[in-house]
């Protein structure tokens, strides 16, 4: 467990875009908070907002993957031993700012042993999807970056975003924190009947970035704080079944609710789509 008098320090990584990242700089701006954003470090030429970023005191670093990998005349997607050497040359980059936590913010790429090591147990994402939802494998049903696509083609009435702990299976980790529902739209019923895909395709889309502009902030910032002020143990998540986890649920209000108290909502849920 992270035990720190003074706020934990955060670390984030992430590629195009850092959702919800200037949420949590302006409420760290505001409140005294028991986390600390000291970085971002990109993985591409150009981030989003990154001025509006450095404007907020955090240094932006740009650790550029196609440049590593090209001087290497390498491809990105196929070479893993690169893919290692630059996940080393990122734990250097980060423990230059003594982070306690790394969260992986809109990161567009799978993590390898160099980093799972260096961070074990320390290392936060935010996905699309609901990650109590699983396979008969006890595997996440919905994984990567089409997450929320898939969710809706399978038919799912709502969706949810959840901040999960790091392993080293793909969006495979312990859930933290899940957000509220997002309700799927009858349109996609209609979509389906006419077999409009690129009517699927665009709502797909339009429904994946209401929840990335919307829940992202609340969810980081619910996320870090039950770490940073104890209430979740990283290291008891990085020991448990991930499937058996239930998470802690955070509202629209930015109210979060205990997983106990989480049980017997699910339940509840079940029996009324059961009786309905």
């Amino acid at each position: 467990m992270l035990t720190r008098e003074a706020p934990v320090r955060v670390a984030v990584l992430c590629s195009r875009r850092a959702p919800g990242l200037l949420h949590l700089l302006q409420a760290q701006q505001r409140d005294a908070m028991p986390f600390e954003i000291v970085c971002a470090v990109t993985s591409e030429p150009d981030l989003a907002g990154a001025d509006a970023i450095a404007a907020q005191g955090v240094p932006v670093v740009k650790h550029g993957i196609a440049d590593f990998y090209g001087a290497r005349g390498s491809k990105v997607y196929r070479d893993f031993h690169t893919r290692r050497v630059y996940d080393r040359a990122t734990t250097d980059l980060l423990n230059g700012f003594r982070p306690d936590l790394v969260l992986l913010d809109g990161y567009l790429y799978l993590l390898t042993r160099p980093m799972l090591e260096q961070f074990r147990n320390r290392i936060l994402n935010l996905h699309f999807s609901d990650l109590t939802i699983r396979r008969a494998d006890h595997r996440p049903a919905y994984v990567g970056i089409r997450a929320v696509r898939d969710a809706i083609a399978d038919g799912q009435h709502e969706t949810s975003a959840t901040v999960h702990l790091v392993n080293d299976e793909p969006d495979g980790g312990a859930p933290v924190v899940r957000s509220w529902a997002y309700p799927v739209s009858p349109l996609v019923s209609r979509a389906r009947h006419w077999d409009a895909t690129d009517m699927l395709k665009a709502y797909a889309y339009a429904h994946q970035e209401w929840m990335i502009r919307d829940a992202s902030g609340p969810l980081l910032d619910a996320a870090l704080r039950l770490v940073a002020d104890g209430r979740v143990d990283l290291d008891e998540l990085g020991a448990s079944d991930p499937a058996r986890i239930m998470p802690w649920l955070v509202d629209e209000q930015g109210r979060m609710t205990p997983p106990d108290a989480m049980r017997i909502h699910e339940l509840l849920r079940g029996y009324k789509r059961a009786s309905a």
